[in-house]
């Protein structure tokens, strides 16, 4: 909340009134440094142009949103691409803030050469476990003591079917259990760093109990997994105060911490869409969306801050609304507006209902 104060400044015995515009508002980790860290996902771009101010200004956690995936970061067998993560971890330690590593295995922007030989042929489960030791060694081990926590595992749950597992090329080579010797090859790369499993749609009461099988079958076996992220791509439609407490009160029932991982909520109802690839608006911002997502951004923070210590890290899913991957997603040619701060950089009206509480 901005407020004018008259100051009364004495310039060599003179009495000078007049209003000044005083900045009362808390930053975002300023408002939660008591509860967790407040993060947010960054290309190495938005580190040098006009995001950059803000990101320091608002949060003490950044998370690579493309550039440690498997792909971007190891395009071919012998070469690793270093720049764009090394930007990032020492962007992190210039302004001193947490690094969460995102992601060390994931069937998605896994580079087509890491399931097959040099004959295109699909190689055998010990050709990729060896792969995948090889990739989380070097990933992890060049950033041992940087990065606090990583995601290991991305989204190995289907959506549909009865299946526990997503029937990836990892699943398919490998079997089930590439996901505990992906956790434990993390483990010995990094034995200090918090280690997630990662997914969306937590909230689905059919895909979260899924989720809650694969971890717990990880803890009964001792496998090293020290939380659940919950990914929060959500929208001003879902999910409800109840569905979101049961996502994270069932995984801490393990013994397990959560992280927001990807947060952002979107002003368009997501899930029919991405079933039937329609739009439902023109992408306008109304008044009642406004209203609904600062609603919406109240209703989960008054949550997160319910389960503190359960909840140890929120992650913002890019910076600003200029710049959102919700753009065109999953209706081409259509605006989202889903994140705090507007096109200009400038807090939103759920920003207000995020910090004041």
């Amino acid at each position: 909340m901005k407020t004018l104060i008259k100051l009364h400044i004495l310039i060599w015995g003179v009495v000078v009134s007049g209003p000044v515009l005083a900045q009362a508002q808390k930053s975002l980790k300023e408002a939660y440094k008591d509860y967790f860290p407040i993060g947010v996902a960054v290309s190495p771009r938005s580190l040098t142009g006009s995001e950059t101010e803000l990101i320091t200004q608002q949060f003490n956690s950044l998370t690579p949103e493309n550039s440690m995936k498997m792909g971007p970061i190891h395009p071919e067998p012998n070469r690793y691409a270093w720049e764009g993560p090394d930007a990032i971890i020492a962007f992190a330690q210039k302004n001193g803030m947490k690094v969460r590593g995102h992601t060390l295995c994931w069937h998605n922007q896994t580079p087509k050469w890491f399931f097959t030989d040099s004959l295109g042929k699909q190689v055998s489960r010990e050709v990729l476990l060896d792969r995948l030791k090889s990739h989380i060694n070097e990933v992890v081990g060049r950033y041992k003591g940087k990065i606090y926590a990583w995601d290991v595992v991305n989204e190995a749950v289907p959506d549909t079917s009865a299946s526990i597992y997503r029937k990836s090329k990892f699943y398919e080579i490998i079997g089930e259990d590439y996901i505990e010797k992906a956790f434990e090859y993390a483990h010995v790369a990094d034995p200090s760093a918090k280690l997630f499993y990662n997914d969306y749609n937590t909230e689905s009461a059919a895909k979260r109990e899924k989720i809650f099988q694969l971890v717990k079958k990880l803890k009964e076996k001792n496998v090293p997994i020290d939380g659940v992220g919950l990914q929060g791509h959500w929208s001003i439609y879902e999910p409800t105060a109840a569905e979101l407490e049961k996502s994270i009160t069932q995984f801490a029932s393990l013994g397990l911490a959560v992280q927001i991982t990807e947060l952002d909520v979107s002003v368009h109802p997501k899930e029919h869409e991405r079933r039937e690839k329609k739009p439902t608006d023109t992408g306008e911002l109304t008044s009642e969306m406004v209203e609904k997502q600062t609603a919406q951004y109240k209703m989960l923070f008054d949550v997160f801050r319910k389960h503190k210590g359960t909840i140890t890290g929120v992650t913002f899913w890019n910076v600003s609304d200029k710049t959102t991957w919700l753009d065109n997603f999953p209706v081409p040619n259509r605006k989202d507006y889903p994140l705090l701060f507007d096109q200009n950089n400038k807090p939103k009206k759920a920003f207000e209902g995020v910090v004041n509480f």
